[in-house]
């Protein structure tokens, strides 16, 4: 009888914390929605005002309070291949040397940085960490603070007003996070398969490119997309390494349409909403890459 009481109680207390719980499970989620949808919308503002500025006939950039145009056009857009303004037709030079530029440092940071931690994982190196330590210090020192170095490195060496020297520039920043992502992936992969391929008599080129590089691949991915968007997105140190305007790059052009007071700011917009394409499609492209990576990492462990 006893028991039979002491077990409704228990029950009864469980009902009475049911209702609470539904509660706070309520409000979590409810909270974690207003939260993303809060910050979606906030990152998305710019891009949305991007766009109402581009599809505004007129180019004009001061809010009248309307959420989209009245006469939106897709006009500019099309503008662009035939434009007579001078600084929309020397965007495309500037476009193939952002592609150029973009392309090399994603290509370069994948080959270093693959080699390095491949060198620094899988040789069995002593101290293999405090090697990679070490090129992680790179980020304690403000970039702007490394362009004089930088400079007068490419002044030694002739590189200055070369796409190359930025090109150098951007790889020696984007190759230690690069060294980092690779070391951690590079645990899942089983050593065995080394000893293995090692005693059937592989090189270690042949273990490099037959064993490492394909089990490494989402990972080399991932590496390549933020190398590229890192390539994409600077500005300062091509600013400071390139001068002529046959190196000028897409970021560096649309910052000459603020030197004019006339600018026609719809295409500005346009050109701009056109540059962030690139990265985008890479990243779609490469994304089922970094979904395979992220899930093996989560088998895994």
């Amino acid at each position: 009888m006893s028991s039979g009481i002491l077990l409704a109680a228990k029950l009864g207390r469980r009902s009475g914390r049911r209702p609470h719980y539904r509660l706070r499970r309520f409000l979590v989620e409810a909270g974690s929605v207003i939260l993303g949808a809060s910050l979606a919308i906030w990152s998305l503002l710019p891009v949305y005002n991007m766009l109402l500025v581009a599809l505004d006939r007129g180019g004009h950039n001061e809010f009248t309070y309307d959420i989209w145009p009245p006469h939106p056009t897709l006009a500019v857009f099309a503008a662009l291949w035939n434009a007579d303004i001078e600084d929309v037709r020397d965007v495309w030079p500037a476009f193939g040397n952002s592609i150029y530029i973009g392309l090399l440092v994603m290509a370069l940071t994948v080959l270093v940085g693959s080699l390095a931690s491949f060198a620094i994982g899988r040789m069995r190196l002593g101290k293999d960490w405090t090697l990679s330590g070490v090129a992680l210090l790179t980020y304690a020192i403000p970039s702007s603070t490394l362009i004089i170095p930088f400079l007068r490195i490419m002044h030694i060496y002739g590189l200055v007003d070369n796409p190359l020297a930025v090109i150098a520039a951007e790889v020696t920043f984007a190759t230690p996070y690069a060294i980092l992502v690779l070391q951690y992936y590079a645990k899942l992969i089983p050593r065995e398969l080394d000893d293995a391929a090692r005693i059937d008599g592989a090189s270690v080129v042949q273990l490099y490119l037959r064993i490492y590089l394909p089990l490494m691949a989402p990972a080399l991915a991932a590496v390549g997309t933020f190398a590229l968007l890192f390539a994409w997105n600077d500005y300062f140190y091509q600013y400071m390494l390139l001068m002529s305007e046959r190196h000028t790059t897409v970021a560096m052009a649309l910052e000459q349409f603020f030197d004019d007071d006339d600018a026609p700011w719809n295409y500005m917009m346009a050109i701009a909403i056109l540059y962030s394409l690139p990265p985008i499609a890479v990243f779609y492209a490469l994304r089922r890459y970094m979904a395979s990576g992220l899930t093996a990492g989560g088998v895994k462990g």
